[in-house]
């Protein structure tokens, strides 16, 4: 695995373990996300994690586990082949996260390798 690769997975794991998004289904969704880091580019995997995660906020109690990751292959599933509007500015992104944004917005708010993201803002 390259280095820029376990960048991103270590990002994505970063968004899981700040959120506890795991619940009590450590193993089981560890697999999962597994799967989906397989599927999917980690920069999508992040943005549908925090999107998610946003959403399930209105939520009580907050779905977290395989129930949370099955709402982000979901929406991983809804942006295939499509352009992707997120509802999450890239300063929004790194409030929630911590992280840098860049790697999904790009340096222009725009990824250079994947249908573009763009922010509703």
């Amino acid at each position: 695995m390259e280095l820029g690769e376990q960048l991103s997975r270590q990002r994505v794991k970063h968004i899981v373990s700040s959120y506890q998004l795991e619940g009590n289904e450590a193993e089981t969704f560890n697999s999962s996300l597994e799967d989906l880091l397989r599927a999917y580019s980690a920069p999508l995997i992040e943005l549908a994690l925090v999107e998610v995660l946003v959403d399930s906020w209105l939520q009580v109690p907050m779905a977290k586990g395989c129930r949370f990751l099955t709402k982000v292959q979901e929406h991983l599933k809804a942006w295939e082949g499509q352009e992707i509007v997120s509802a999450i500015a890239p300063e929004q992104f790194q409030q929630i996260t911590g992280l840098d944004p860049t790697p999904i917005f790009g340096p222009t708010g725009m990824p250079a390798s994947q249908p573009p993201i763009r922010p509703l803002m």
